[in-house]
């Protein structure tokens, strides 16, 4: 099959992100099964966690696998794994099929297709990196966004309505991602964009996996990314929860809108982000990325304590811009710092901080649990803003070799 333009592919990857990031619209899910089930919180976000961990896991086996088989042959299989984990999450009776279905297979089905996608994108586009990678990401962090609307209005009308609302989106992910999956490659061998290729576009250094996480660059930012990755799952995995509380008397519909606004700015901090990657130095990004977690912290904080829409407005609006910020800069550093001949395989390693950031979110459900207040987990989540501060000072683009 003959390729199309690389603007063609990124239209694909785009769409293909906003079906594998349904995974994020879990907050708006939560509540709806919550009705029915009356889960405790924590034992409910732990579907979150490990949701995130099969991500990460599948990410990681599909760049391995990416070196050594077609496109194809990953998405397929994908495909299938994304939807039949939400057929079997959708006759759950307490939360083993929940964990099975949802947080399992359909977490590494996801995984699979977002490595899949990033990695052939960055090929596409070596000229771009950060923009690039922050236009994908976009289409992943608004897929919540989308999911969480339309979850919510198909969810309604009784306590066991959410179990169709999943077999209807399993279908919809089916058909939708079987197309694109034939559709969708990577670019040919030695693939080169004319009239770009600078020396300042070169990534720093060109490294196998083993060479890279002996930098001491890759750990510092891995910590760094933990932090900041936690800081924001913390909030995301109990955005209803907190407007709930502040807000105790809004419509379910209205929680989804607010709630939607994690998404709508988790899509434009991936671009804005992955633009300022290119033109700024990286730690420069770090540290306002940083700065903006905080002004997350202290509204949500504020919100909770006074009550004040408006603050938790601001809250969600800062939170989605700073956690949108994380994936793009992981894609764009590891290209940039350590190469893209093992990009697939390097990028999905350091997306394995999500597999300890994740149990931020079983946390924030088990300090929930504990205190009865959110204002304790917006107090949790500025705690690893702050240490997050010190981990980004060591990170330095390495000089090449």
């Amino acid at each position: 099959m003959k390729r199309f333009s690389r603007r063609v592919y990124a239209v694909m990857g785009v769409l293909m992100l906003l079906m594998a990031g349904f995974i994020y619209a879990w907050s708006v899910m939560a509540s709806f099964i919550n009705k029915e089930l009356n889960i405790a919180q924590g034992s409910l976000s732990l579907t979150f966690t490990l949701v995130m961990i099969t991500f990460c896991l599948g990410g990681l086996l599909g760049g391995i696998l990416g070196k050594k088989t077609k496109v194809i042959n990953l998405l397929v299989p994908a495909t299938l794994m994304l939807s039949m984990g939400l057929l079997i999450a959708s006759y759950t009776k307490g939360v083993a099929l929940l964990y099975i279905g949802f947080g399992i297979i359909s977490g590494l089905g996801s995984g699979i297709i977002y490595n899949v996608v990033m990695s052939n994108m960055s090929k596409w586009y070596p000229d771009k990196q950060g923009l690039i990678s922050g236009v994908m990401l976009m289409g992943f962090g608004l897929s919540s966004f989308i999911v969480g609307k339309v979850f919510a209005a198909m969810s309604l009308g009784s306590d066991t309505s959410w179990r169709t609302t999943f077999k209807i989106f399993a279908i919809i992910a089916f058909v939708l991602m079987a197309i694109l999956s034939v559709l969708f490659k990577g670019p040919s061998e030695g693939y080169k964009v004319e009239g770009t290729a600078t020396a300042k576009k070169e990534p720093a250094l060109e490294l196998t996996p083993k060479e890279m996480i002996k930098k001491p660059a890759f750990i510092f930012y891995y910590l760094w990314a933990i932090l900041t990755t936690g800081a924001g799952l913390t909030i995301v995995s109990q955005a209803s929860g907190i407007v709930t509380e502040a807000s105790e008397s809004i419509s379910a519909g209205t929680v989804a809108t607010i709630v939607g606004l994690l998404a709508i700015t988790n899509g434009l901090g991936r671009v804005i982000f992955g633009a300022l990657f290119d033109k700024i130095k990286t730690n420069t990004v770090m540290t306002i990325d940083i700065m903006t977690f905080f002004l997350a912290g202290l509204s949500l904080l504020l919100y909770l304590k006074f009550h004040i829409m408006i603050l938790g407005i601001a809250g969600f609006v800062f939170c989605g811009l700073a956690y949108g910020a994380v994936p793009t800069i992981n894609s764009a550093i590891i290209s940039d710092f350590f190469g893209r001949k093992n990009f697939a395989v390097n990028y999905s390693i350091t997306n394995t901080n999500l597999i300890i950031a994740s149990f931020a979110s079983t946390i924030a459900g088990k300090v929930f649990d504990n205190y009865g207040s959110y204002k304790y987990v917006a107090l949790v989540m500025l705690i690893y803003t702050f240490v997050s501060f010190f981990a980004q000072i060591p990170v330095k683009r390495p000089k090449g070799e």
